[in-house]
């Protein structure tokens, strides 16, 4: 039966890549069709905003190998534009139509534009999110601009900054919250992270906001803030985070909004009524589903592992050859900021605490563990990797917070903080 059938991939990332490779090896042997908005085949995101922009490797290095075969349609640079599930199409932008009986949703995010589109075109305003914007940064930054500026505090903003700082640029970060990595880390450790980007030249401007960019003959030439303020640049990098690509989905009946495609524990796409569809499954950046770790949460998360496997189960669910289990593997992340590489296991969403169990934030290396109601949900390491994976067994666990035990580097009466989400 599968042999006859037709399976559509809607997204030629890393999640759609490894779906489509999942269903494979799972035994569909139908039609296997991948659709993807950019002209590129699926690369790799993270050397974006840490290798490629110092100019350490090309932007077509990225390409992600694959063990697909040659019998793959890959319809690449026209994005889908709608959804029919009563018969069974995915219509593409310049207006084709793709059956298919089997559907696997992986459109991931773009970046956030910055909110006034004309001065959004100015020349020397960025955003990074794809190969092509990695692509034009970096020719602007080796080009010796006088002064970048970055909006936004989040983790591409800090890698960006941090950055800029290894090519010797001057450069300005502008957060409009109390810290670099408020939202997602808290103001505690966000604090000291920032110090540290602070200690290595760059200007921090937290607790501000841009109002609107000025530029002269068609390019940027500063930015002024809500109090007054004038930053003089030629580049700018917004990094106000990712929108996830849902709009294609509009009338499909779908339980689908701005913040994901919702998934029942299975992994299937549900309708609007609630109810799973069969024939479709969702993975990676744009799929919100219930985590079992986290009391059934509904969550969306943009972490390269999580699309790693949770594309390889949509693909076997879709393939006929379901998991043992429903999806719910540990979120794991890493951003390489400089020399500083921050990795994360767990989500600090909803912590009441949080403590430095291991080294000292005023070295630089240091491992965060967030609490919550009594238990272990996240744990974050500033260059101290080593010891993260004994800490995200404590969160796999929800092991007891605070954790006892001594180490011989672990601070003497582990002291208890406030973790400072807003």
């Amino acid at each position: 039966m599968a042999g006859t059938e037709c399976a559509v991939v809607v997204g030629a990332g890393l999640a759609g890549l490894r779906g489509a490779e999942a269903l494979r090896e799972a035994g569909f042997s139908g039609s296997l069709t991948i659709v993807g908005a950019e002209p590129h085949l699926p690369y790799d995101r993270p050397p974006l905003s840490k290798h490629v922009l110092t100019g350490a490797i090309h932007p077509h290095a990225t390409t992600l190998p694959h063990g697909l075969d040659a019998d793959v349609d890959w319809q690449l640079g026209t994005p889908a534009a709608g959804l029919d599930r009563q018969a069974g199409t995915v219509r593409l932008a310049d207006g084709r139509t793709l059956p298919y009986d089997r559907l696997l949703i992986a459109t991931g995010t773009r970046s956030r534009p910055w909110p006034n589109p004309h001065e959004g075109r100015l020349a020397g305003v960025f955003t990074l999110r794809g190969r092509d914007d990695a692509a034009a940064l970096r020719q602007a930054l080796a080009a010796g601009p006088r002064r970048v500026l970055v909006i936004g505090g989040g983790f591409i903003g800090c890698e960006v900054a941090s950055l800029c700082r290894q090519l010797g640029l001057l450069v300005t970060l502008v957060e409009p919250g109390p810290t670099p990595l408020a939202r997602i880390l808290g103001r505690t450790i966000g604090a000291f992270i920032g110090a540290i980007h602070e200690g290595h030249g760059v200007e921090l401007r937290c607790g501000s906001e841009v109002e609107w960019l000025e530029g002269e003959g068609g390019r940027l030439v500063r930015a002024h803030c809500v109090d007054g303020s004038r930053i003089e640049a030629d580049i700018a990098v917004i990094a106000l985070g990712a929108v996830r690509n849902t709009e294609w989905l509009d009338g499909a009946g779908l339980s689908a909004d701005p913040g994901g495609v919702d998934c029942d524990g299975a992994g299937f796409v549900l309708d609007a009524e609630g109810h799973p569809d069969p024939r479709i499954a969702a993975a990676g950046d744009v799929a919100r589903f219930p985590h079992p770790l986290y009391d059934g949460r509904r969550v969306a998360l943009e972490h390269w592992s999580h699309a790693v496997a949770q594309a390889a189960h949509a693909g076997r669910l879709l393939a006929g050859a379901p998991p043992d289990a429903a999806y719910g593997a540990l979120p794991t992340f890493w951003s390489t900021q400089g020399n500083l590489v921050v990795k994360s296991a767990g989500l600090t969403e909803g912590a009441d605490a949080v403590a430095i169990t291991q080294g000292d934030p005023a070295s630089g290396r240091f491992i965060a563990l967030y609490g919550r109601a009594g238990r272990c949900i996240a744990a974050v390491s500033v260059d101290s990797a080593r010891w993260l994976p004994a800490h995200a067994e404590l969160v796999a666990t929800g092991a007891p917070f605070p954790p006892e035990g001594t180490a011989t580097d672990r601070p003497k009466g582990v002291e208890i903080f406030e973790p400072g989400f807003s």
